[in-house]
């Protein structure tokens, strides 16, 4: 096999020929000059620490990301540590192991063979790595200048070598076979003939392991030499200046590292038989004006690499650790010595390079190292590409040699070469990533790094809220979008729940109004809050906004809301609040099982509630004028009573029988000379019930429709009619007739005149009568009792079995302010009793029956 980076370029020649081992040098050099670019790009932006790779894609895409490919950049700089020092033990034994044979002590031929023999060699040479690691960064600067000095000498010779050397007879001796097997290979100096031998593919079988090699499995091989790129961003954490010395030591490292393959490979082809290259890994000793030197550049460029490794691996480590992303679980990593150094991340490290050498099979480890740097790389340029495509202010690298095409090109190539070199390994690679990330994503902890997917989210819910035209709105795709007036979270923790099954995944908005004047204070009281209101989202589990603010009324800061609340197309079109009544607030946020099944506490932002002598923020005239302010701005009003007490889960989830009902009375009760089914307002309370039983927690209950017919008014022929209406709106409902001569009798024993008058209980067909008229309650309070609201209370409680919920329909508020109380007591009295309630008015239309 593949005895050091040295002779990389004979083994990819001798294999792959000429111009596919060109086509190699040129696609790999193409995914790292990519990645390079990403690199440097990254590195330029900002102050960089240690971790290298990890550091900066956990910066640039959070957490999950940065923690996962983290601990597979560990492992690739681990495997790449075994990879190297295997190779290295392979390099001594071909020089000084004994044949197959022979007996120990003739010549330099002194070390036994065996796969226990080379994992000691394997051990030894892996200790005096640690050794150089543990003394720190600045031992290891210096060992690995040295080594390039010795490595550009070797090299030089080597060049000088192909010009000076007479052709050549080589013997092969192959050590995995029968002694007696020899072979014999040939340097013949600058031949055409050899050169048009060596154009094409060759592939043979690895004489070190008995596989037939592939243009996959010589490209994993090959990239193996070339990940030393990281090198240098691996030690960003002990560079003075690392946005300085990483984009120019990489990059000429990268053009450097690419002429000399591509050099090698020619003088190569054009000078040695391809018995010589695929049998000889060593066979640069055989053709050197001086081996020996060769011998200790291949034993220096090999030990350099495997400390490399092996020290990247210890920062990445140290960065995971100190990032507390796994916990207790690396700990121990932090720990560092005196100067600084992690030492205990390097010992660990070291322990986990000797537990793949156990596994003695360089093609294996080849394979598995390719894979997760290519995996590495496709993350580094997703991470530049990211930060490209979020358009942040910030991002303002001084290396500006990149576009989004550059990262774009680079992760398409990462991941073709990923399936090419092996499809099990690189879904294997890909779905322990994938394991990793969900892991981070609900077990670690937030981080204030920020996150890409933020900036991205940003960057295109504003070209889609640009996109959202309000002119092109059409009632078949209407949604309720929500804004529920909050005045403290204690006591409305299941109405914020209910009226999120309500939004029927439109905008749904928590408005607060706190009665404060900016002028007299010092600071803005509403910043501190926000994050209790968040964190009060997050814990109920709500798909909602939050929107605050400050004024000297509710009802003008409710105006500021109903104005300023949503963004272009998405501003809230339904008002929701709760009932103004004398109820004593209940603290239902600790009972809730957000709550309760998590014994956590209560968030403690939120005020206690109000005590039930003290007065209230809100007068009654004030109120009903916040439900008038709605409607002038064509908002659409509910006002919930009793959704306190409305036990979700188990009205929904108990096994009894019948399953729950949502019982819908879509006539106006305060107006029974009127009482119509298909206006506006009726269409969108019955819209809503339709809503809420759609939502996935509810899709058990029934819709019950309660039709108030009239004797003598041909109660058959209105339901017909109501039951094709809802046909055509495809709407499933039982219809139940309900009788209410006695009712209206009340009401008509107060009005003078008799009752001869009576407009007939309709469907709405008459296209006279406008929405308006309908609905209109200017003269209702003074015609309609409190006897007859009773009444009409008492046949809404008498329909039986109880429901989860009932709907009903809300009058417009009476044009004259003075009759703001009277309107406020008629409906409490329309819905004492009642249990969870909610009143609908609606002004816009929502339904359709057109395709």
């Amino acid at each position: 096999m593949l005895a050091s980076r040295s002779t990389l370029a004979g083994f990819v020649v001798g294999h792959a020929g000429l111009y596919q081992a060109l086509a190699m040098f040129a696609v790999a050099y193409f995914i790292i000059g990519m990645t390079v670019l990403s690199v440097c790009a990254i590195a330029t932006n900002g102050a960089l620490d240690a971790g290298g790779a990890y550091y900066m894609i956990s910066r640039a895409l959070g957490p999950e990301f940065g923690g996962s490919i983290g601990i597979m950049f560990f492992l690739a700089n681990v495997c790449g540590s075994a990879l190297y020092v295997l190779g290295l033990v392979e390099a001594v034994v071909d020089s000084f192991g004994i044949p197959p044979g022979q007996k120990a002590g003739s010549g330099v031929h002194i070390l036994p063979q065996s796969y226990w023999y080379e994992l000691l060699y394997g051990t030894v040479l892996l200790a005096l790595c640690l050794l150089v690691c543990l003394v720190g960064a600045s031992i290891y600067a210096k060992a690995t200048f040295l080594i390039f000095l010795i490595v550009a000498g070797v090299l030089g010779t080597i060049l000088v070598s192909f010009f000076a050397t007479r052709p050549i007879g080589v013997p092969i001796r192959l050590p995995h076979f029968n002694g007696s097997k020899t072979e014999n290979g040939s340097f013949t100096g600058f031949s055409l003939a050899t050169l048009r031998d060596n154009l094409g593919g060759g592939y043979a079988v690895d004489y070190t392991t008995g596989q037939m090699m592939s243009f996959s499995s010589v490209f994993a091989v090959m990239f193996n030499g070339c990940t030393g790129i990281m090198a240098g961003s691996n030690m960003s954490g002990d560079l003075k200046r690392p946005s300085y010395s990483i984009p120019r030591g990489t990059i000429s490292a990268v053009l450097f590292t690419y002429l000399v393959y591509n050099l090698l490979a020619f003088l190569m082809c054009a000078t040695c038989n391809r018995t010589l290259l695929q049998k000889d890994y060593g066979f640069l000793r055989d053709i050197s004006i001086f081996p020996p030197l060769v011998t200790v550049g291949i034993y220096a460029a090999t030990l350099s690499a495997a400390m490399s490794n092996l020290i990247g691996a210890s920062r990445i480590l140290y960065a995971l650790a100190r990032d507390d992303l796994f916990g207790r679980a690396l700990a121990l990593a932090k720990k560092t010595s005196a100067s600084g150094n992690p030492v205990m991340a390097v010992i660990l490290s070291w322990l986990v390079v000797q537990l793949v050498l156990f596994s003695g099979k360089l093609n294996t480890i080849a394979g598995v190292v390719t894979t997760f740097f290519l995996l590495v790389y496709a993350t580094v340029n997703l991470a530049c590409l990211a930060l490209e495509w979020a358009s942040a202010p910030n991002f303002r690298p001084t290396f500006r040699y990149f576009t989004w095409h550059t990262c774009l090109l680079g992760i398409a190539g990462c991941c073709v070469m990923m399936f090419l070199i092996s499809p099990v390994s690189a879904s294997a690679s890909l779905g322990f990533l994938l394991l990793l990330l969900l892991a981070l994503h609900y077990l670690s902890p937030s981080s204030t790094w920020g996150y890409i997917s933020q900036a991205l989210i940003f960057h295109q819910v504003r070209k889609y809220l640009l996109m959202l035209d309000v002119r092109k709105d059409h009632v078949k795709f209407w949604r309720p979008q929500m804004l529920l007036m909050v005045q403290n979270p204690r006591s409305s923790a299941r109405l914020i729940d209910f009226v999120n099954d309500l939004k029927k995944s439109g905008l749904y908005v928590l408005g607060h109004v706190e009665l404060q004047d900016l002028d007299t204070l010092p600071s803005d009281p509403l910043q501190p809050q926000q994050d209790s209101w968040l964190s009060l989202v997050d814990k109920l589990n709500v798909k909602a906004f939050v929107s605050l603010t400050l004024a000297p009324s509710v009802r003008h800061g409710v105006r500021q809301l109903l104005f300023t609340s949503g963004l272009g197309g998405m501003r809230p079109n339904t008002l929701v609040l709760g009932f103004y009544d004398d109820t004593a607030p209940q603290d239902g946020l600790a009972r809730h099982p957000a709550f309760t099944s998590t014994r956590e506490e209560v968030p403690l932002g939120f005020p206690p509630l109000r005590e039930p002598t003290a007065p209230k923020l809100l007068s009654a005239r004030e109120y009903v004028g916040i439900v008038a302010d709605a409607l002038k701005m064509l908002r659409n009003v509910l006002l919930a009573r009793q959704l306190e007490s409305l036990d979700k889960a188990w009205e929904l989830r108990r096994a009894a029988t019948p399953p729950p009902t949502i019982h819908v009375w879509p006539v106006n009760l305060l107006r029974p000379d009127s009482a119509r089914y298909a206006d506006t307002c009726s269409l969108f309370l019955l819209q809503m019930a339709c809503v809420l039983n759609m939502a996935r927690a509810w899709r058990r209950a029934r819709l019950r429709l309660f039709l108030c017919v009239e004797a003598g008014a041909m109660p058959h022929a209105q339901e017909e009619k109501l039951r094709q209406l809802l046909k055509d709106l495809r709407i499933q409902a039982q219809i139940q007739l309900v009788h209410w001569d006695a009712v209206t009798r009340l009401h008509w024993q107060t009005r003078q005149g008799p009752p001869g008058g009576l407009a007939p209980t309709g469907m709405a067909g008459e296209e006279e009568e406008e929405e308006e008229e309908a609905v209109n309650f200017p003269a209702n309070a003074t015609q309609v009792s409190d006897e007859y609201v009773c009444a009409a209370n008492k046949l809404v409680l008498e329909q039986s079995p109880a429901p989860a919920v009932r709907f009903l329909y809300l009058p417009r508020p009476p044009a004259d302010t003075s009759l703001y109380p009277l309107y406020l007591h008629q409906l409490e009295l329309l819905t004492r009793g009642l249990g969870p309630t909610v009143l609908v008015h609606g002004v816009s239309a929502v339904t359709s029956t057109q395709l």
